[in-house]
């Protein structure tokens, strides 16, 4: 078999049980035996198990980030266009944590605040290079540090609210504050110039 088509395979038993069962609830022979395959084929391709959650939530994140960035690019003022990808920007890390890690392994396991950090500091980077890449959307250097500026805030906020909250209408109440009362401010003190 092809070296893709085997990591595919591999991503695809893990997605599938990290979804079933939670990140910290899967094996790696679990996996193995799903994507049916030797445990040690795994360790071919990846370094261990939080590197295929890290290939797989890349993946995810990337297509997800392309579509938000291309989808529904109408003839909304830049403020606005900015305030709707952020949100989606939230929703879309929230969906991660919530479907692919879990917030059990999230709140209980000491790797995943740097686990977390790396992959927020790639989301960032992406969505930077991102909404540089727009049309109509300023492409000099202190418009950058200001979308980096609005990206760090915003993903630290939603961060906050998504661990300290108890359930899931908390977090809804949460975004719907942050949309509402927060991220206005921030959008506005990110195209300032």
């Amino acid at each position: 078999m092809e070296p893709d088509k085997i990591k595919d395979s591999i991503k695809r038993a893990a997605q599938d049980l990290f979804r079933k069962f939670g990140y910290h609830k899967t094996s790696v022979n679990e996996i193995a035996k799903r994507a049916k395959i030797a445990k040690a084929t795994i360790y071919k391709y990846f370094d261990s198990k939080e590197a295929v959650l890290q290939s797989l939530l890349m993946d995810y994140i990337r297509v997800s980030v392309d579509d938000l960035i291309h989808s529904n690019i109408s003839e909304t003022d830049e403020e606005e266009h900015l305030s709707m990808l952020i949100m989606k920007t939230c929703r879309l890390s929230y969906t991660v944590c919530n479907e692919f890690i879990g917030w059990d392994f999230i709140r209980e396991s000491t790797n995943s605040q740097d686990f977390l950090k790396k992959l927020s500091n790639e989301l960032e980077e992406m969505l930077v290079l991102s909404f540089t890449r727009l049309n109509g959307i300023r492409k000099h250097e202190a418009h950058q540090q200001r979308m980096r500026f609005l990206i760090k805030c915003s993903k630290s906020i939603v961060f906050s609210f998504a661990f300290t909250s108890v359930s899931d209408s908390d977090v809804r109440k949460n975004f719907v504050s942050f949309q509402k009362e927060i991220l206005p401010y921030l959008v506005k003190a990110a195209i300032t110039i």
